[in-house]
């Protein structure tokens, strides 16, 4: 197992951070992850053991009392992660987009107050761009601020938001059309609001309702909801950043880092697939030997671990690009849109592999098989994921006739 997805050139203290988290996932995670996934229970105690570990503040600045790591240290704890339980890296997941988008776009006096509770675990952060009516199309966001006096008011309804009855803290993207004149470009009338509000469901702040968790075909344990904001009001502060009409490209910027975490999150899932599938493979007989032994199987084995394989490089190398300052959209797109078809194949290889029994609820592959599809999904679809490939390459590759 310890041959696929080995990551060359980390530090002596990246190395011991995964070595740590993967300790704890094969000793806190794999043993009770099914059984959480299928009552949909929230895992309180894993998620009390991962801020115990530092974990929630891993990319946070020293100076704000996290461990000031890089992208690749936190993406490569996030494969780990994914590997014992996806659920779990998706609660860290959103808390890290708002933390990065903080660090990166917000004022001081944003960072001071949130960023040291965040690296502590005690501030947990959401976002949330997707409406009823749309996904990916984010220009046709009709949730709407309106400025009054100090105060903004906020209305509209949000959908898939992770974490949106466990967070405190949620970064919203709703329109701003204050200070942007009729005609502007969508994208330069949005604004991004930090919304502080209490745990738990229902209306948990006045003029903001959290209903109840989403049921999900998979991605149990976490909790996935809507956001309703009826006359909220927010003060003029909490605009991330101070200014209205950056919104767009601040949520932009966090999801390059969400899609190499969702990278990350289908590198894990294949890696436990194949895992589970080679080992089972050993096990099972058929016509009086091990059906590793016969070519068909083998034949799959290879090519799951050589998709295991290419997902990690890409991963890595979306990372990378990041932590160098560099613009990394290209590499996060091809990474995202390849781990997470590469992930759905080779679990649905491993799940062939055990036959019948992969049907069986009490074998860990069954979930596995209902987790993956959400990656298809999550941080934009293989569709989307194509068209900024494809415009990006366009942009490298200009015609100089």
């Amino acid at each position: 197992m310890a041959r696929l997805a080995q990551t060359a050139g980390l530090t002596d203290v990246q190395q011991e951070i995964l070595s740590t988290v993967r300790d704890f996932v094969d000793k806190e995670i794999i043993p009770v992850a099914t059984g959480l996934e299928h009552r949909d229970e929230y895992p309180q105690q894993i998620v009390d053991g991962l801020k115990e570990l530092g974990l929630f503040g891993l990319m946070i600045p020293e100076e704000y009392g996290g461990l000031g790591e890089s992208l690749l240290t936190y993406a490569l704890c996030v494969e780990e992660i994914a590997r014992g339980w996806m659920s779990v890296s998706g609660i860290i997941n959103t808390h890290f987009i708002v933390a990065y988008m903080l660090k990166q776009h917000g004022t001081q006096e944003q960072k001071d107050h949130f960023l040291p509770r965040m690296a502590a675990g005690d501030v947990r952060g959401a976002f949330s761009m997707s409406e009823p009516a749309l996904g990916s199309d984010v220009s046709a966001i009709t949730s709407k601020a309106v400025k009054d006096g100090d105060e903004y008011v906020l209305n509209g309804q949000k959908m898939w938001l992770t974490n949106g009855g466990t967070s405190n803290l949620v970064a919203v993207l709703v329109r701003s059309d204050e200070g942007h004149p009729e005609g502007t470009a969508p994208h330069k009338s949005m604004t991004t609001f930090l919304v502080e509000k209490e745990p738990g469901f229902g209306e948990v702040r006045p003029g903001l309702t959290i209903p109840g968790k989403i049921d999900k075909m998979g991605y149990k344990g976490v909790d996935t909801t809507e956001l309703i904001m009826d006359g909220l009001r927010i003060p003029a502060n909490r605009v991330l950043g101070g200014t209205t009409g950056r919104g767009f490209y601040q949520m932009m910027d966090g999801v390059e880092v969400g899609r190499v975490n969702v990278a990350a999150r289908g590198c894990g899932v294949a890696q436990r697939a194949f895992e589970l599938g080679v080992s089972y493979a050993q096990q099972r007989h058929t016509f009086g030997k091990p059906i590793a032994q016969h070519q068909a199987i083998q034949f799959k084995l290879a090519e799951m671990a050589t998709k295991v394989e290419a997902a990690h490089a890409m991963m890595v190398n979306a990372a990378r690009k990041k932590d160098s300052g560099e613009r990394n959209d290209l590499e996060a797109g091809m990474a995202k849109y390849l781990a997470s078809e590469y992930c759905k194949e080779v679990v649905e290889d491993a799940f062939r592999i055990h036959g019948g029994y992969g049907f069986s609820k009490e074998y860990e592959i069954e979930r596995l098989y209902r987790e993956a599809p959400m990656l298809l999904i999550g941080e934009g679809t293989a569709e989307i994921q194509k068209m900024i490939i494809g415009r990006r390459l366009l942009e490298e590759y200009k015609f100089q006739g």
